[in-house]
């Protein structure tokens, strides 16, 4: 594992007197224009260099997350089981392994489905990089809004593809059905009642 720590967090840590349970790494950065920054790593034999390469991947999957959470709205899903019983915020464990097996059933159910839609979440998220990286400048013609900086060679991000696309669905239905397999698919399911926004484009 490697964190960022800061100095003071290591200093309370050295001279609070509690014994260390492992080895860790300390990895001091200056960077001429950003400041400074400590890194700890529970990995002692790693490189100093892996260690700060480590750091920078692990920020891209932070931002990944929060991208998979804000625009794509991966983690927005969720499934009730009726069978529940009422339980209240902090009661701990439901203890399965005293329920029938027919409510362990429905759990693992239940479960499933939240796997299911996070693992397509996942897969669209993956759609709308491919489609940031291989079609940049097809993605800011339909974009359709203002952004404040635009900066070139610079891949658009997940949310603003996924408002390109918004922008472009009227378009590909009310035109495209002819010669395109998804417009089709989607005005034979389209939901009137539900997208009023989409009723002249249908």
């Amino acid at each position: 594992m490697v964190k960022r720590a800061s100095p003071c967090a290591i200093a309370a840590l050295i001279c609070s007197g509690v014994p260390s349970v492992a080895l860790v790494r300390l990895v001091a950065v200056v960077h001429p224009h950003r400041g400074s920054r400590i890194f700890l790593s529970t990995a002692p034999p790693l490189d100093p260099l892996a260690i700060i390469r480590l750091e920078g991947v692990r920020f891209k999957i932070e931002v990944s997350f929060k991208q998979a959470g804000q625009p794509v709205g991966i983690y927005s899903c969720h499934f009730w089981m009726g069978a529940r019983p009422p339980i209240t915020r902090r009661s701990g464990n439901q203890y399965l392994h005293h329920k029938s097996e027919a409510y362990r059933a429905q759990v693992r159910r239940k479960r499933r489905a939240d796997m299911c839609c996070i693992q397509t979440g996942v897969i669209a998220q993956g759609l709308l990089q491919i489609l940031s990286v291989l079609h940049s400048q097809m993605v800011w013609s339909c974009f359709g809004s203002w952004i404040r900086t635009i900066r070139p060679g610079i891949p658009p991000s997940e949310q603003v593809v996924g408002m390109a696309l918004r922008h472009g669905l009227p378009e590909l239905l009310a035109g495209g059905e002819k010669n395109s397999a998804l417009a089709k698919f989607i005005n034979e399911r389209l939901d009137l009642d539900r997208t009023e926004g989409l009723r002249l484009a249908a």
